[in-house]
């Protein structure tokens, strides 16, 4: 495995072993195998798996003895239900306590309710369209956002909002009216490559736009013809996966070159996962993880050398 200098600290999301919303993939994994894999191909960084310890005591042992640090894990939040308010927030805070016990210092956030995802208890399993908020469902939301930030704040921690495919948070205007309608200091942006391309964002003008409120990243590469029969047929969000929609960087049509050139000119030092979120018996992720990461060093390498003869 070859070792690159690189600028951020560089991690691997064990959904790549794991599904997450197609529970039959990588069911037969256990953390052990997760995580003996993520160590063995020198990262170090990771989110937490359906496979990991709940205990926290024995998450802790576990990633102590394969080397790993914890960065987040994900929370969903129902809080364009202004009903739902108060047991979201105290849930929300019984999370952060949970994280901050490994040391993680952001936690990823999205809004659930309306969604594709099997997760609005309102919906079926496998919607095919977004109920958009109306104008109060956003209000309600973004007040809910600001007091979870206000949570994660008071915990040294931020809460980075993940725009998600199938959400209601998703579309480029979507993702603007999150950024303008809420509190830069409360709520930061979890920024995703293939969520943000499925999405309809340019993945680049995206991070230009904000990366000022950019603390933690999801790199992800799509394939373009998956997208375009998913978007022809109406998938759902699992049968996007189940299809292979998404896959590692540099195994799909995204180019990452816009991507690392703001992340390294930005001087961007935090953590960045690579996500893949396919049927591990058709793309082995030990095999995936190890080719994107040695795509990841060899493109972030040739970016560095430009930038260096430019200067000269």
């Amino acid at each position: 495995m070859s070792s690159f200098n690189l600028p951020f600290n560089l991690g691997i999301h064990p959904i790549n072993w794991v599904g997450e919303d197609v529970l039959e993939h990588g069911e037969f994994y256990t953390y052990e195998q997760v995580m003996e894999e993520i160590s063995s191909l020198l990262f170090k960084g990771t989110e937490i798996s359906r496979k990991f310890p709940e205990d926290p005591v024995e998450l802790q042992k576990a990633l102590t003895r394969y080397g790993l640090q914890l960065t987040t894990q994900w929370k969903s939040v129902f809080f364009s239900d202004p009903n739902r308010h108060e047991s979201e927030l105290r849930a929300y805070r019984k999370h952060v306590e949970f994280l901050k016990k490994f040391g993680c210092k952001v936690v990823s956030t999205a809004e659930i309710g309306g969604s594709m995802l099997n997760q609005d208890p309102r919906r079926g399993q496998d919607e095919t369209d977004v109920q958009r908020l109306d104008d109060d469902g956003w209000k309600y939301m973004v007040e809910g956002l600001n007091k979870a930030g206000e949570i994660c704040r008071e915990n040294g921690m931020h809460l980075v909002y993940h725009h998600h495919a199938g959400t209601v948070v998703e579309q480029p205007e979507e993702i603007d009216r999150l950024m303008e309608m809420s509190d830069p200091h409360l709520v930061s942006l979890l920024y995703d490559t293939g969520h943000g391309y499925y999405g309809g964002n340019d993945p680049v003008q995206l991070l230009e736009k904000y990366y000022d409120r950019v603390k933690y990243v999801h790199l992800k590469d799509v394939r373009q013809e998956v997208l375009d029969k998913a978007r022809e047929e109406k998938y759902s969000i699992r049968q996007c996966i189940r299809s292979g929609l998404f896959t590692v960087p540099g195994d799909g049509c995204l180019d990452f070159s816009g991507v690392f050139n703001i992340l390294i000119e930005k001087g961007y030092k935090d953590w960045a996962l690579i996500e893949g979120e396919q049927d591990p018996l058709i793309c082995n992720p030990y095999e995936y993880a190890k080719k994107s990461k040695q795509y990841i060093g060899e493109l972030i390498q040739q970016i560095q050398k430009n930038n260096l003869e430019g200067v000269k």
